[in-house]
Parts: structure tokens; C-alpha cells; sequence
């Protein structure tokens, strides 16, 4: 009897688990494939076989020398980097599958931060080259404000209105991106470049020391996320009813803030402002494995991942040699699918 009664505890686990196995083993095929495709191709096994012994000794066959320093060197920042971003978008931290960090304006007070480093940076700071921590520092400071003032005009009387937040986050987005305009007007050519990167968004200025820097910061907010998860699950039957089933509201409201400003911050910084991947992972997560925040933050980190690296790969091969802004890439994808969310029956905005 007692084994029967504990098999139904054992299924969510179990299913869990798979779940979780399944998306591991995806980002592992779409990591490796992002390591070997390219303007130079390389064949898996030999990917696999650098990824477990590492550089080859002195004096190695000149293309074995050439694959390690493509694969190392260059694409494997490059792919951590997707990986980080791609997981750290975690929309599911808005509540809402229309509320992604890009449409609501939280990616353009980013961006603007960010850009206003590369272009003002050097009148602050003197001669010299801006140190790279800086543009995380000045991409959440932009990410905070925005998010922190989003909440301050969608919330009335304790509720928060997704129609007014993304009505409000579509202005924020238009101030922001008037205010990064007006930084790429008076830019120089070497800044103007710079900003470029920003605007479209992409992974090919990834490099182990902007990894180094970005890492850590990224990292800490997906570990610290799932802690989140019983309060989000609470939320979303509402404030009210989360504040009677024991959930501290406002600090967990705090925190949210912090985790998605920190995280769009970070991202922002090393790969400029990249859109709807947010918005497509955690909704069509939401549709197979159910709205439990337990499975669900995980589960979209895995899956943002893997997506943003394989939108790279796509953005690398399209066009090649040339490569494609990352950016257009993820809103051929997300933009139809968000027009799908408002016209499909049942996503409606809540007042």
C-alpha cells in the first residue's frame, strides 16, 4: 500500500526530471553544433575530442592547431555567452507571457545605459580605455530604472495592470530609444560602431574576459531564481491571495525587480539588446509542462539557452560570411509568435 501511495508524489518528479534531462541533453547537441558551425565547419568528434582533452601539445598537425583555436578561442566564449544570455532572459519572472523585458521597455533603459558608457564614458573617466565592468554597472543601472518605474505606473491599489504595463513599456522604449538616437548622433565613427552592436545585438564580441565579467553576475541570478518560485506561484492566483497564503508580496515584488533588472543588465551589456526570447521559451513551456515556477525557471533557462545559441548559429550561416545581427534573427521568430499570443483566444490583456 505504501508503495502505491507513493507513486502519484513520484510522477511530477519523475516527469520533472525528464523534462529537465531532455532540455540538458538539447542544449548539449545545440552547443556543440554552435562549436563546429561556421565560416571554417568542424566536424563534431573533433569538437567533442578538444572539449575533453583540451589544447593539443607543441608541435600538432597544423589544422588540428587551427580547429583548437577556432573552438577555444573564439566559439567557445561565444557559445557560453549565448547559453548565459538566452537562460538569464527569464521572462517568467514578469508573470505574464505578454511581458517580455524587450516589448516592455526594460532592454531600451538597458541599451541606453550601455550606450550612454560608450559615447559619454571617456568625458567622465578621462583618456584611456572604459573598463569593461563599467557597461554592466551603467546596463543595470538603465535596466533598474526602467523596471522600477514600470511597476510604479502599472500598479494601482496593490494590482498590477499588464494592459497599462506594456502600454507604459512601449513609451519607455520610444524615450529610450530617443535618448540612444540622440547618443549615436553625437558619437564618433569608432563609438557609432560601438552602438551599432548595441542596437542589433549579437554574440561576436564575446570573449573570455567579457565572459569573466558577466558570468558571475549571470550565474548567481539563475541560481538564486528558483527561490523565487513559490512566490511566483503564489502571485499568480493574485496579491491578494498570495499575501493570505503567507507570501511576503512586496519583498517578493522587490526581488523580481532586482533579479530581472540585474539579468537584463548583464545581458544587455555583453550582447546588446536581444528580443523575444523571453517571450516564446517560457510561453511555450507554459503550454507542455504547466505554470509550476518549480519546473518552470529551470526549465526556460535550459531551453532560452539552447534557443538563443541556435539563433546565433542561424545567424552565422544564413548570410555567410557575413553574419547577421543576432537581434534581427530572434524577432523573425518571436514578433509572429507575439502577434499570434494577442490573437489567439484567451490572451487577452488583464485591466
Amino acid at each position: 500500500m505504501s508503495g502505491r501511495a507513493a507513486s502519484p508524489s513520484l510522477r511530477p518528479r519523475l516527469r520533472s526530471a525528464l523534462v529537465l534531462a531532455g532540455l540538458g541533453a538539447l542544449v548539449a547537441i545545440v552547443a556543440v553544433a554552435s562549436l563546429g558551425l561556421g565560416a571554417v565547419a568542424i566536424a563534431p568528434g573533433r569538437v567533442i575530442g578538444l572539449l575533453l582533452h583540451g589544447r593539443p601539445g607543441p608541435g600538432p598537425e597544423p589544422l588540428l592547431a587551427r580547429d583548437a583555436a577556432i573552438v577555444l578561442d573564439i566559439r567557445m566564449p561565444r557559445t557560453l555567452v549565448g547559453l548565459l544570455v538566452g537562460a538569464a532572459l527569464l521572462q517568467g519572472l514578469f508573470r505574464n507571457p505578454l511581458a517580455d523585458p524587450a516589448l516592455v521597455g526594460v532592454s531600451s533603459g538597458s541599451a541606453l545605459g550601455a550606450a550612454g558608457v560608450i559615447v559619454l564614458g571617456h568625458a567622465v573617466a578621462g583618456p584611456g580605455p572604459i573598463p569593461f565592468a563599467a557597461l554592466p554597472a551603467a546596463a543595470f543601472c538603465g535596466a533598474l530604472a526602467a523596471t522600477v518605474l514600470l511597476y510604479a505606473i502599472a500598479t494601482r491599489r496593490g494590482r498590477t495592470s499588464i494592459a497599462t504595463m506594456l502600454l507604459a513599456g512601449i513609451a519607455l522604449a520610444a524615450l529610450a530609444g530617443a535618448g540612444t538616437g540622440l547618443l549615436a548622433f553625437v558619437s564618433d565613427d569608432r563609438q557609432l560602431r560601438d552602438l551599432t552592436f548595441w542596437t542589433l545585438g549579437s554574440l561576436s564580441g564575446a570573449t573570455w574576459a567579457k565572459l569573466a565579467v558577466v558570468a558571475p553576475l549571470l550565474a548567481a541570478i539563475l541560481a538564486a531564481s528558483p527561490r523565487l518560485a513559490r512566490a511566483l506561484n503564489a502571485l499568480v492566483l493574485g496579491e491578494a491571495e498570495a499575501f493570505h497564503l503567507g507570501v511576503a508580496v512586496e519583498r517578493a515584488k522587490r526581488l523580481t525587480i532586482l533579479a530581472v533588472a540585474l539579468a537584463v543588465g548583464a545581458s544587455v551589456a555583453v550582447a546588446g539588446p536581444i528580443g523575444f526570447v523571453g517571450l516564446v521559451v517560457p510561453h511555450l513551456l507554459r503550454l507542455t509542462i504547466g505554470p509550476d515556477h518549480r519546473l518552470l525557471l529551470p526549465a526556460a533557462a535550459l531551453a532560452g539557452g539552447a534557443l538563443l545559441v541556435a539563433a546565433d548559429i542561424a545567424a552565422r550561416l544564413v548570410v555567410a560570411p557575413a553574419e547577421l545581427p543576432l537581434g534581427i534573427v530572434t524577432s523573425l521568430v518571436g514578433a509572429p509568435y507575439f502577434l499570434w499570443l494577442l490573437l489567439r483566444r484567451g490572451a487577452v490583456l488583464d485591466a
